[in-house]
């Protein structure tokens, strides 16, 4: 299957990767939150973004 460059979103919405700079912004825009609170989120809850979500209290 070809990648669709119009789909900015991650490819597994329901996994919060901070390893890639793009995904990072995504959910950091997606969350309101900054970079480094994204990532003590993660450190925090593990990748789920679900977690991460209620973590964040969003």
């Amino acid at each position: 299957m070809a990648d669709n460059l119009n789909d900015r979103g991650p490819q597994d919405r329901s996994r919060v990767n901070v390893n890639e700079e793009w995904e990072l912004q995504y959910w950091s825009k997606k969350f309101g939150v900054s970079a480094e609170q994204l990532r003590d989120a993660v450190k925090a809850v593990g990748t789920s973004a679900d977690a991460v979500g209620k973590h964040l209290g969003k």
